[in-house]
């Protein structure tokens, strides 16, 4: 009898072991708006492989890439809900929960991708992302997006005036709506998902992103002509849903926070490293690409210079000034 209860003892014990384990478990859906084959998406599937590898298959990552789970907005509040565990997106984005993340739409802030990470992964861009926190959002690393340029169906673009008129697509914030306004173009703010059928039926002229953006959703089949303006760099913020991440154990945060970070800088690496293949591409579709000469440039910087001015009033002065202490001693 005492051999039997022993022996449903150490049964149920295993069960509750077993149960136990299994608890552990975790599975995590990360979405963005690029589709496969983008630097971004190689960013995500890069951490999964160092996840799963990390976890040994205990936790596992689902991705949904091309916006299948809806806008950014859409992933932002999921997030907070709890409903979806992680998402990449441009980090300006989150000026709507934290003022301060306006700073990453500031047009001409950096002047290059060395000056870039070094904000990114520096004090600085830790700061940003610990605000979060408090908006129900953990802030894990920063992918790129890389500096943004302009597109249309209309005409070339050689000078600052052929940018009047045109009616362009912009991320749904305020600074880019002004951005564009000051260039004498018409903004439209749409959520990235509608913006190919919008130019395709030409309710807008243009939109302006990365070229790895431009080439990988195919905006060279409604887009004739793209200037490199290099107007604006886009960090991509790594969120997990601060609801989940509080589930995690010590070892669990450990292996997602690293495997985020070693994603970044492969992330980087191929963002960067598809920018002329991207180029050359678009110029075999069709696509005729012109550069601003110097002092259209200037002109351009000029424009945007009041823009600037007006939102560090909201973003603080405290907050433009540490960013401008960071940038000052990359540029020494």
């Amino acid at each position: 009898m005492k051999r039997m209860m022993l022996k449903t003892l150490v049964a149920a014990m295993a069960l509750t072991a077993f149960g136990a384990a299994q608890a552990q478990d975790k599975t995590i859906k990360f979405a963005t708006q690029n589709p496969k084959g983008h630097p971004i998406v190689m960013g995500l599937e890069k951490f999964a492989e160092i996840v799963t590898a990390k976890s040994g298959g205990k936790i596992k990552v689902n991705l949904f890439p091309g916006g299948t789970l809806g806008s950014d907005q859409a992933n932002v509040s999921a997030i907070q809900g709890g409903t979806l565990e992680m998402a990449s997106m441009n980090s300006g984005i989150f000026a709507s929960q934290v003022k301060e993340f306006a700073i990453y739409d500031f047009p001409f802030m950096f002047n290059n991708s060395a000056e870039a990470d070094a904000v990114m992964d520096g004090p600085f861009g830790k700061k940003l992302h610990d605000k979060l926190q408090e908006k129900g959002l953990v802030g894990l690393a920063y992918f790129e997006l890389g500096f943004r340029n302009i597109t249309n169906s209309r005409r070339p673009v050689t000078k600052v005036e052929d940018l009047s008129g045109l009616k362009l697509r912009v991320i749904p914030n305020p600074i880019n709506v002004d951005w564009v306004k000051a260039l004498g173009a018409n903004p439209t703010p749409l959520p990235f998902p509608e913006v190919y059928a919008a130019l395709e039926q030409k309710a807008i002229d243009g939109q302006e992103n990365p070229v790895t953006v431009i080439n990988a959703n195919k905006f060279y089949e409604v887009q004739k002509h793209l200037v490199m303006s290099n107007h604006q760099y886009n960090p991509q913020s790594v969120i997990i849903s601060k609801k989940f991440w509080d589930t995690l154990d010590a070892a669990q945060k450990k292996i997602i926070s690293d495997a985020a970070v070693e994603a970044a800088k492969y992330q980087r690496e191929q963002a960067r490293g598809q920018v002329a293949a991207a180029l050359d591409n678009m110029k075999k579709n069709g696509m005729q690409v012109t550069e601003l000469p110097a002092a259209e440039l200037s002109k351009l910087r000029d424009l945007m210079r009041p823009v600037t001015a007006k939102y560090a009033v909201n973003v603080g002065q405290e907050t433009v000034k540490e960013l401008q202490a960071e940038l000052a001693k990359v540029r020494k």
